[in-house]
């Protein structure tokens, strides 16, 4: 039986060429379930999910990764978020009666991709992901080429019930060795099957691909689907919008509800809290 929800990061042994494995079971059916995606929007998230857990990989700090896609096409929102500790979060937003295609680029249409990544402290930086190529990999293997100038090969996939995706990345100080190691390992891992990834556990694949290389795989982790939302975020949120208009709301509507769009946990509050958050105290 294959792993599901881990994540694990290896490298091939004195040399600048490392990697990095994940595939998501229960995680990815928790989040596609919050709503009635179709197939092919639905494949693709799983692709943007197991791309973020990927990426976490490359985080030095605590904090988060997040790929959010804007588009014009069928696919209006695409966006997954991973944590340093492998937490995962995700949603598509979407028009079904403008559904045409399945690949990204004819569900996004014309529109743009981000990679953001926030630190618990520290300035929050975001980068455009180019959109000339045709799969989500492509696209992220551009970016990292063309802003990290990092060597990069992603490989995704995503089925009905479960997604994985397999990283290979060619650090600074390359040899070489690494030159040839790096054209090598691409060659095998170019032959991965959608199947294989999704299937098998992370040392059955690696040995099947890489059983001619000295491979180092690191303990895993554990991966799993939980939201970040909570009251005080949610008051936070409030408090962007001001004063006037979380009174004007009150007034109408006697309370301000809302919704988190990844979990549909339901927050209420009354004009007590709305009270406190803006002078500090609550009139009883």
């Amino acid at each position: 039986m294959a792993s599901r929800d881990q994540f694990q990061r290896f490298i091939f042994e004195h040399s600048q060429v490392r990697g990095a494995w994940v595939q998501l079971g229960d995680s990815y059916s928790e989040i596609t379930q919050q709503a009635p995606y179709p197939d092919a929007i639905r494949q693709l998230l799983g692709e943007t999910l197991v791309a973020s857990v990927l990426l976490s990989s490359t985080l030095k700090f605590e904090g988060t990764v997040a790929l959010q896609a804007a588009g014009e096409g069928a696919l209006r929102t695409l966006m997954a978020e991973c944590s340093h500790d492998r937490n995962i979060r995700g949603l598509a937003r979407f028009d079904e009666q403008a559904m045409s295609g399945g690949s990204l680029n004819e569900l996004l249409g014309e529109g743009r991709m981000a990679i953001t990544i926030t630190p618990d402290k520290g300035q929050r930086y975001q980068g455009v992901v180019p959109r000339e190529a045709e799969t989500l990999s492509g696209c992220l293997e551009e970016y990292f080429e063309r802003s990290e100038q990092l060597s990069t090969s992603l490989f995704l996939f995503a089925n009905e019930g479960s997604a994985a995706g397999l990283l290979l990345q060619r650090l600074p100080g390359q040899t070489e060795e690494d030159d040839e190691l790096w054209n090598r390992v691409n060659h095998l891992a170019s032959t991965v099957e959608a199947e294989e990834l999704l299937n098998l556990d992370s040392e059955t694949l690696l040995h099947r691909l890489f059983n001619e290389e000295t491979v180092r795989l690191f303990d895993a982790e554990p991966v799993a689907f939980r939201c970040s939302c909570s009251r005080e975020r949610t008051l936070g949120a409030l408090e962007s919008i001001g004063k006037e208009e979380c009174y004007s709301i009150l007034e109408e509507q006697g309370s301000i509800e809302m919704d988190c769009q990844f979990c549909h946990a339901n927050y209420r509050f009354d004009r007590n809290d709305i009270d406190h958050l803006f002078t500090g105290h609550t009139l009883h």
